[in-house]
């Protein structure tokens, strides 16, 4: 994939708060599901580097394979909890909301599992990875997991 241009160069002060909201919103929840929230919402949206990306960060956080592969047959699959399953059923609805209004069991489902605070920030978090699909796919965007964790140490 041959990037269209550079966000981060193009707009920088707005990219680097877009990244603290990112960071900031990603660490309101716990780790792990938040990646499979990240990575189901990533390929709804068919976005390869947000997929290549997050199932790399799940697998450092200690996700398993299996339920990686399992993610997007989530439903039929017994490795996932109730909290995870009203995540992810949450995650599909708001990021398919063009597809019909479909999300009032979704949102049961979330009440269920989830307190209100908890709400505000998974739907942030929902958000934020639906953002990110929209750049790397409209801009064209490929980044190494290694490369990215790299430049983060550094």
């Amino acid at each position: 994939m041959t990037a269209k241009l550079d966000p981060f160069a193009a707009a920088p002060s707005l990219m680097k708060n877009w990244i603290s909201t990112s960071i900031a919103v990603a660490s309101s929840l716990e780790p792990t599901l938040i990646e499979l929230v990240k990575i189901r919402a990533s390929q709804i949206n068919a976005c390869a580097n947000c997929i290549n990306m997050h199932t790399a960060e799940a697998r450092a956080k200690g996700e398993t394979e299996q339920r990686i592969y399992l993610l997007s047959a989530w439903r039929e699959a017994p490795c996932y909890t109730d909290r995870e399953r009203a995540a992810l059923g949450w995650t599909e609805a708001l990021t398919r909301l063009s597809e019909g209004h479909t999300h009032e069991s979704a949102y049961q489902a979330l009440k269920a599992e989830f307190t209100e605070e908890e709400q505000v920030k998974l739907t942030l978090m929902i958000n934020v990875i639906n953002g990110w699909n929209r750049i790397a796919i409209g801009f064209g965007l490929w980044v190494d997991p290694a490369a990215a964790a790299a430049k983060a140490v550094a």
